[in-house]
């Protein structure tokens, strides 16, 4: 098995048999070359400020500020670790700049990156300096004794220091920079490994301010379903109170024109309108229906899925054993079992299913089986894939079992808490069908 490529340069050190024909020096070379770069800038941009904050205009960008080259350190930490660093800041609530700045001068992570930016302009940069005049100028300036003899004719001084007179002295000379500049590359890359570490340290999330963003994603996602199960029950009122009632008093008035109309085409006409009313009339209950049944909001989960198995084509016993669950949860359980039943019939061929539904140690556990063909498939469009997210919000998780050839499994787990004590087990069979 070929060994997997390293991702951080300590990875790369850790082999150090094929680390100089690797990318990994050159890359170490990099990240210290334009921390220097990066280094002078800041600390003009720092100095600056400084100046400004004399009439008290800089003072409040100087935290700012190294917001800023905090972002660019986490981009520059690419080159020498795999590893992208996850940007430690939250989204502010409100949009507009104020609510960004009152967000950032509040956050730990801000003043984090500012120390970060007061080191790298005073300290760091110079010795990312130092190294790379030390680890690539020393052997690039031996090697180069060649050239420089050459340019003289008689003699030239390496590094200030050694005198060349002489070819012979020359090539010593660049032989030996051939030899200190792998030999330097190994403790220049390890320093870059070093600086990488710190600035991940103190530029990246910590623990605290990872479980604080899980947190608020967690509510978030509490909020949304709570959300999208208001603006159900809001739908299905509305479409109950206003368009089926007028729909209602649309079929009675045409079903009294259509008595009230003699013999002849009129009446067919009516008749026919009438029809077609009633037609609408099924097909919208059919709707709200399915939106948000009133057996699910009047008498729970329980009931709503015994409902649902009995408008199934297929026969289907089902064991129930439900409390009342808090509503969101309520109408994730629904929806999963009758989108399972649903599949079941288009799709599996069976000729008998079984839903089960418990709530057991804080988990709501639905379980559809039939005894079909099998094969399903996400990929297909058969609906697994909204199940799933559907349950995502909730925390809850959705596994299939379904194997050419069938049987077919699937399992929703939501985690809730039961709102009341556990009705009676209740156990139906759709016998009717058999």
């Amino acid at each position: 098995m070929q060994p997997r490529s390293p991702r951080t340069v300590w990875q790369a050190l850790a082999r150090p048999h094929v680390f100089l024909r690797t990318a990994w020096p050159w890359r170490a070379v990099g990240y210290l070359a334009s921390g220097v770069v990066g280094g002078a800038v800041a600390l003009a941009v720092l100095l600056v400020l400084l100046g400004f904050s004399v009439l008290l205009v800089g003072l409040p960008l100087l935290p700012l500020a190294g917001v800023a080259l905090g972002g660019v350190e986490r981009w520059r930490l690419r080159l020498v670790d795999g590893e992208p660093a996850v940007d430690p800041h939250r989204v502010p609530e409100a949009p507009g700049l104020g609510a960004w700045v009152r967000l950032r001068v509040r956050e730990q992570a801000t003043w984090r990156e500012f120390g970060y930016a007061l080191l790298h302009a005073t300290v760091l940069w110079p010795l990312d300096l130092v190294v790379l005049v030390v680890g690539i100028g020393l052997p690039a300036a031996l090697m180069s004794a060649p050239i420089q003899f050459a340019l003289d004719g008689q003699e030239a001084k390496v590094v200030k220091a050694y005198l060349v007179t002489s070819y012979p002295q020359a090539c010593g000379a660049a032989l030996l920079g051939l030899v200190l500049l792998p030999l330097l590359l190994l403790p220049l890359t390890a320093l870059a490994g070093a600086r990488a570490a710190l600035a991940r340290a103190l530029l990246a999330p910590r623990e605290a301010e990872l479980r604080d963003r899980i947190g608020e994603v967690t509510a978030s996602r509490a909020r949304l379903a709570a959300a999208f199960e208001a603006e159900r029950r809001r739908i299905e009122r509305d479409l109950h109170d206003g368009a089926q009632q007028r729909l209602v008093a649309l079929t009675m008035t045409l079903g009294l024109a259509r008595y009230d109309a003699p013999p002849g085409p009129l009446a067919d006409q009516l008749a026919r309108a009438h029809a077609e009313a009633g037609q609408v009339l099924t097909e919208l209950r059919e709707l709200i229906h399915g939106i948000h049944p009133q057996v699910l909001a009047d008498y729970g989960l329980g009931a709503a899925l015994a409902d649902a198995a009995d408008r199934a084509s297929t026969p289907v016993d089902t064991e129930v054993e439900l409390p009342r669950l808090p509503a969101p949860v309520e109408s994730a359980g629904y929806f999963v079992g009758r989108e399972a039943l649903a599949n079941v019939d288009r799709h599996s061929g069976a000729a008998r299913a079984r839903l089960t539904a418990r709530h057991r140690d804080g988990t709501l556990v639905v379980t559809v089986e039939d005894d079909g063909r099998g094969g399903a498939d996400s990929a297909r469009g058969t609906g697994i894939t909204g199940l799933a997210d559907r349950l995502a919000v909730l925390d809850g998780t959705l596994t299939i079992t379904s194997p050419p050839g069938g049987p077919t499994l699937l399992r929703a787990e939501i985690p809730c808490s039961a709102l009341c004590e556990s009705s009676s087990p209740r156990t139906a069979s759709s016998s009717a069908r058999d």
